[in-house]
């Protein structure tokens, strides 16, 4: 593994062990054990945080990776990706207010909320492994300019 994968590497690890962390979670406010659920869920938001941050730091210094598969495949991909942004953002927002619904101990509409979030969540983490997969498993693609030196120079 070179330098041009690890934080695709690692921010995909962080958003997979959210989306995992929420499961659990998800299992243990079913069986009622609310202390773990939220210790847990905690943790599910720490991860998704960390994927946040290395994704952001890897936009902003090194670049986004262009597609590097077929031509062909390219507008199926790009609308894949865009697929999967929109869902991530709405994730984002989603579980921010769940997560902010929960502290403040609105638990009703936490529970209704959370069901939701959950799986919005699952499957913006599976769609952001498939798009880590395309990009650097099936198809590496090429390096683009980081936005720091687009603004820079």
């Amino acid at each position: 593994m070179n330098s041009y994968n690890i934080m695709p590497t690692i921010s995909t690890f962080f958003i997979v062990l959210s989306a995992v962390l929420v499961g659990v979670g998800w299992s243990l406010a079913i069986k009622r054990r609310l202390e773990e659920h939220q210790k847990v869920m905690f943790y599910a938001a720490v991860s998704a945080t960390i994927f946040f941050i290395v994704y952001v730091s890897r936009t902003i210094f090194v670049g986004n990776t262009s597609w590097g598969g077929p031509d062909g495949l390219k507008p199926y991909y790009l609308v894949f990706l865009l697929f999967h942004i929109v869902l991530a953002t709405v994730a984002a927002v989603f579980g921010i207010t769940t997560l902010t619904l929960g502290y403040k101990k609105k638990f009703a509409k936490h529970r209704k909320w959370g069901k939701v979030t959950s799986m919005i969540w699952f499957v913006t983490a599976i769609t952001g492994t498939m798009v880590y997969v395309l990009l650097y498993l099936m198809y590496p693609g090429g390096h683009t300019k980081p936005v720091i030196d687009a603004i820079f120079g």
